[in-house]
């Protein structure tokens, strides 16, 4: 495994990613592992209200863009531009740094899981903010909690990696301004989405290397750290020890994590 670098300001990969994290080598098959949630999507569909006109910056895959409205798609990665379904329109490659849209050209907008890949934050936001007439959606993961989840008593350089990687969510506020909320997402035991924290109640599932790929912090940490981070985990669950510690949290219903929305309002 090669290990990630953010690439230089202003720069792009091969594929056109521009932040942190390479989906032309790793995103492959994000989209299979990366379904949308309906808990968290209901959320987001909250925070967007009676919004017709929605941009959705660093959309990927477009897991979480609400059907049956006026959805505005940028995203990078040409990878990812291809796995998007073909029930949502494609998406336009442009980065959030710099969107092509004239001031206030959407009712709201929205991003998931991207704001701490972007090489400019502060541009970014003020980018969202700047073509937005109402809200801003960012779901994103609080850092102060990130190693707050098992994992970290495997795989301690993946999560670290990942709380350095995401901004607190009081710069990203502060960067938005208005009125600013900040939500609690609960993640649900059968989270369809498969990033580190869904798999909570479900340890087997971080075996598979699919499943780790679509998780983009692993893609930062060496192949000999990672292989030796699951043969830790896989031990443990062969011997019952991960049970002993965790096992409450294979029939918890849900679980609070470090995954936060946050609703900025003019």
């Amino acid at each position: 495994m090669t290990v990630e670098t953010k690439p230089a300001a202003g720069t792009r990969r091969a594929d056109g990613s521009a932040g942190d994290a390479d989906y032309g080598r790793i995103g492959q098959g994000y989209a299979s592992f990366r379904q949308p949630e309906p808990a968290i999507a209901a959320l987001i569909e909250a925070a967007l209200g009676p919004a017709a006109s929605i941009l959705n910056v660093g959309a990927g895959a477009g897991s979480y863009e609400p059907r049956g409205r006026d959805v505005t798609a940028v995203e990078p990665s040409a990878s990812m531009r291809a796995q998007r379904p073909a029930d949502i329109a494609a998406a336009i490659d442009a980065k959030a740094e710099k969107l092509p849209f004239p001031d206030g050209a959407f009712d709201a907008s929205m991003t998931t899981f991207s704001v701490h890949q972007w090489q400019d934050l502060e541009a970014g936001l003020r980018e969202m903010r700047r073509v937005t007439r109402g809200p801003v959606a960012i779901l994103s993961c609080d850092p102060e909690l990130v190693e707050a989840f098992w994992l970290s008593d495997y795989a301690p350089q993946v999560l670290a990696t990942e709380a350095r990687r995401y901004p607190s969510l009081a710069r990203v506020a502060a960067v938005l301004g208005g009125q600013v909320e900040i939500v609690p997402v609960p993640i649900p035991l059968t989270c369809r989405d498969g990033f580190n924290e869904a798999y909570y109640g479900r340890p087997e599932s971080f075996l598979d290397p699919r499943a780790r790929s679509a998780c983009s912090a692993w893609s930062f940490v060496g192949e000999a750290e990672n292989a030796a981070s699951i043969e830790r985990l896989r031990a443990d669950l062969e011997s019952g020890a991960w049970d002993a510690r965790y096992g409450a949290l294979r029939s918890q219903p849900s679980f609070d994590g470090s995954l936060r929305l946050l609703v900025a309002r003019p």
